[in-house]
């Protein structure tokens, strides 16, 4: 019984999005979301050679992001999900820091506007009490 190598989390994630870099790949990809294919229907709207579609097929399969078996004659591959999961765990730390920063912003501007609107007031109120003079 062999362990399978522990991959560091920075080099699955490295891994995860060099390979969703590639529109091909990441068609491939949302392909397989609806269920197992083989090569050669996962080939079969991409406008490439065979040998092309497996090249794509081996760097997703080696971030992890696929799996290949063998059934007789037939190859299918399988989307494996655990990748893409890591990979939006990490996003959705940066989508809460950004939306933090904004709700800040939000603050900060409402604040500015607050304080323009007082200015202004007091503005108005020092110029109509000129005019009665």
């Amino acid at each position: 019984m062999s362990a399978q190598p522990q991959i560091d989390v920075q080099d699955q994630l490295n891994a995860t999005f060099a390979a969703l870099a590639d529109p091909t790949r990441r068609a491939i990809l949302e392909r397989l979301s609806a269920g197992e294919l083989s090569v050669t229907d996962l080939a079969e709207p991409f406008d490439m050679s065979l040998p092309a579609i497996t090249k794509h097929l081996k760097v997703l399969e080696r971030a992890g992001l696929i799996s290949r078996s063998r059934d007789a004659q037939w190859r299918p591959c399988r989307l494996e999900a655990a990748p893409l999961q890591h990979a939006a765990s990490w996003v959705e730390q940066y989508r809460k820091f950004w939306e933090n920063s904004m709700n800040r912003l939000e603050e900060y501007l409402a604040e500015l506007q607050k304080s323009e609107n007082k200015n202004e007031l007091e503005e108005n109120n020092d110029k109509r009490g000129n005019n009665d003079e």
